[in-house]
């Protein structure tokens, strides 16, 4: 409370103090100043004007037509190209050998586990010119419940090269259909079953014999001979194919055991 209104009321007690004995009039004049008084220094002090109040520190205004002063936006990082990407391996081992497709295009090699790995044969040469037997390899890509790999990735663990799926080029020419089997020959082999070759869909479409062999025949054809197509059977097989470097495949057109083959097209010639 300010000090001058604290002041004020004691003079007004004072007042109050030295009239009790008068009048009632004087007393009840008294009282009504003391009550004035106490109203008036119960008020608050007043709001500042406007004029006292800081005013905020001014805005500067961009002038017409152009935009303010702010700092772009930082882009997201370009994604890394696909050829420089190092996928998770599905399977790393040695490879013991290759194998070919009936027109003699190496798609693929076994590992010294058993694993199949499935490469495009239009890159064999490619491949071929990566890895070679015996070489330390790291794989990327699909592996099936029968374990074959279709590889999108392949590394050569000591030379760090490494060769990656990608679809033929579209201005390469290709051989009329009439042609393309202008260059297989005829051949007739038999053997121990190693393990069975499958389409991408998984139907069984033949075998690989021990001696790396590779027999091929389409799904519908293969599964007339499901007793034969397994591990361990002893087979024959005569058709058209190649023999190079990297192995031997032949296209079926008869299958069966060496002392009981039976022709597949009934168009063809023994």
């Amino acid at each position: 409370m300010p000090s001058k209104s604290i002041s004020r009321i004691a003079n007004l007690c004072e007042l109050t103090s030295c009239t009790r004995s008068g009048s009632n009039l004087t007393r009840a004049a008294a009282m009504s100043l003391v009550i004035v008084a106490t109203a008036c220094a119960a008020q608050t002090a007043p709001a500042p004007a406007p004029g006292n109040i800081p005013a905020p520190p001014p805005v500067a205004a961009a002038p017409m037509g152009s935009t303010l002063n702010m700092a772009p936006p930082v882009p997201p990082p370009a994604p890394t190209p696909f050829m420089a990407q190092q996928q998770s391996p599905v399977a790393i081992g040695t490879i013991s050998r290759f194998v070919i497709n009936p027109e003699g295009d190496v798609d693929g090699f076994i590992l010294a586990d058993g694993a199949l790995v499935h490469f495009p044969p239009h890159m064999s040469s490619q491949l071929v010119a990566l890895v070679h037997r015996g070489d330390a390899v790291r794989i990327a890509g699909l592996r099936d419940g029968a374990g074959n790999v279709s590889a999108q990735q392949i590394t050569n663990e000591r030379t760090g090269q490494t060769l990656i799926d990608q679809p033929p080029p579209v201005d390469v020419p290709r051989a009329p259909p009439a042609l393309r089997g202008a260059g297989l020959v005829k051949l007739s082999v038999k053997g121990t079953v190693m393990r069975v070759t499958t389409a991408p869909r998984g139907e069984p479409d033949g075998v690989i014999l021990k001696d790396g062999t590779i027999i091929k025949m389409p799904p519908p054809v293969a599964q007339q001979f499901t007793n034969l197509l397994r591990p361990d059977a002893v087979v024959a097989a005569r058709g058209y194919g190649t023999r190079n470097q990297y192995g031997e495949a032949l296209q079926a057109t008869a299958f069966g055991t060496p002392d009981n083959i039976t022709q597949l097209y009934n168009d063809l010639p023994n």
